[in-house]
């Protein structure tokens, strides 16, 4: 049996630098029904340069100030992860981050942490990804803005640093805030997992909850998707998030896809029996018959319902006579 898909809240930064929005994120989180919640390990000192400028998206959706200044807001410090962890045992639910620099790789693996999320725009930081293969926990490894190649190039980094292969999981993703549903180009999940062999997944930066379902349809056994408890709040990311409700929503929704791809024999259902003879034709006799008339297309027709011979065996019947007397709509027997 396939393992339930595995779904992430991302709740990112969305905690706007509060450790106590953070945990409304966690409670949010759980009661729609995620498995998982997400945030970053950062330090802004160490990711990124005093003058480096802000994406588009983000200039759209944040205050003035340099992407710098952005960040050192968006900090959490190992006190709020702690807090959090605790929360989240507390409430049911996977504790997860994304570390975007080297001290924070060791700080969640210190923190023990039971997997390791690569972002996307780390999956060409060779330094990076050693010191991620380093720990040999689990991967999560997200792929967006890199081609195949790249992608290689990052599992052959990671395994050669000590990163066990079979503890490694794809995530196909377009790096945009929303991302235009024309490049989502979500057949690429399953060109990665015939390329590399891997389960895969997807991050999911579309504005509604379409995409996620169609790719768990196309089966993806993890889906990760932003949380926000306000998309109207002050923050990069809560723009382009699922409120609450959405998320919920989302995850009844997957809920329902993964129970109905079933296991692909093509058989009726148990519900369906029943309906079988509802529902299907029998052959009957259209106008009355005399025993030993024969059977034509002026005497016998198809109609429910389908307790009788199957319209299958018109050929069988057309032309033979009959044995017996029989009134309209009497089902014909070949006895």
């Amino acid at each position: 049996m396939t393992p339930p898909v595995f779904i992430i809240a991302e709740a990112g930064v969305n905690h706007n630098g509060d450790w106590v929005l953070a945990k409304r994120l966690v409670d949010a989180a759980r009661s729609a029904g995620a498995d998982a919640v997400k945030f970053q390990t950062f330090q802004a000192d160490l990711i990124v340069t005093p003058t480096a400028k802000k994406a588009n998206y983000q200039m759209a959706t944040t205050t003035q100030g340099s992407q710098y200044e952005m960040l050192k807001k968006l900090e959490l410090d190992v006190a709020a992860h702690q807090t959090l962890m605790a929360h989240c045992l507390q409430a049911g639910i996977q504790f997860l981050s994304a570390p975007f620099d080297i001290p924070s790789i060791t700080l969640l693996d210190q923190l023990k942490v039971a997997m390791f999320k690569i972002p996307s725009g780390e999956i060409t930081n060779l330094p990076y990804l050693r010191a991620i293969a380093s720990h040999k926990k689990s991967v999560i490894l997200s792929t967006g803005m890199s081609t195949l190649k790249e992608v290689k190039s990052a599992l052959d980094t990671l395994v050669k640093a000590g990163q066990s292969k079979g503890k490694i999981l794809l995530l196909h993703c377009t790096t945009e805030y929303p991302a235009p549903f024309e490049e989502v180009n979500l057949r690429a999940m399953l060109t990665l997992k015939k390329a590399f062999g891997l389960p895969v997944g997807y991050s999911d930066h579309t504005q509604g909850i379409a995409i996620s379902i169609a790719a768990v349809a196309l089966g993806a056994s993890i889906i990760e998707k932003h949380l926000t408890l306000d998309k109207t709040m002050d923050g990069p990311d809560h723009k382009a998030s699922l409120d609450p409700q959405e998320f919920a929503e989302m995850v009844q929704a997957i809920r329902h896809v993964e129970r109905s791809l079933g296991e692909g024999r093509k058989v009726p259902s148990a519900s369906e029996m029943k309906n079988i003879p509802i529902a299907r034709k029998s052959i009957v006799a259209s106008n009355p018959i005399k025993k030993g008339d024969r059977f034509s297309e002026d005497n016998i027709t198809t109609k429910r319902s389908g307790s009788g011979l199957s319209p299958m065996l018109w050929d069988k019947v057309i032309g033979r006579r009959s044995k017996r007397a029989y009134q309209i709509d009497e089902d014909i027997t070949l006895s």
